[in-house]
């Protein structure tokens, strides 16, 4: 079993409080010794009491998944003997009224984009990677969330080994 930490710190400063009018923006320290800004979406929250350049739980929700499925891929990619140049992912996350009339994310699509140097696997067995992916991710495993994958590929002219020829 492993454990993972992260402290989330926000202080009232001079706001009121009980009006509601206080700032939603805190801080998310991590055990790794990032910290990272952080808010209610403005979406959620009007501004200015949401920060909107700081990342809001929805968004690191979508992330998470994201970061989690491409991390198993580039494993399982590896593994398979095709040589991954670049992965990238425009995750988009759905808020919306769940079967019980709940707010919760419903749906979030992972659009991975892959470029593959020399052999790049067939469609079906691109498609094989990102589902098994999927099926390893711990964080996909451990929502209600649908997770749908998108995935794209590219292939770069290159030798096995990654190098360009």
């Amino acid at each position: 079993m492993s454990r993972y930490t992260a402290t989330i710190s926000w202080t009232r400063n001079d706001a009121r409080f009980t009006d509601q009018q206080y700032s939603r923006a805190h801080r998310w320290s991590f055990d790794g010794g990032v910290t990272v800004p952080a808010s209610s979406s403005p979406s959620v929250v009007r501004l200015p009491f949401s920060d909107p350049h700081a990342v809001d739980p929805e968004e690191a929700f979508v992330a998470s998944l994201s970061s989690c499925h491409m991390l198993w891929f580039l494993s399982i990619a590896a593994t398979a003997g095709f040589v991954v140049d670049q992965y990238e992912d425009t995750a988009e996350g759905t808020m919306a009224r769940n079967a019980e009339g709940k707010l919760a994310m419903t749906e979030v699509v992972l659009r991975p984009h892959v470029t593959y140097a020399g052999a790049a696997p067939t469609p079906e067995q691109d498609a094989a990677l990102h589902h098994e992916a999927h099926e390893e991710c711990f964080i996909a495993q451990s929502v209600k969330t649908v997770v749908r994958t998108e995935p794209t590929f590219t292939l770069r002219s290159a030798d096995a080994t990654g190098t360009p020829s």
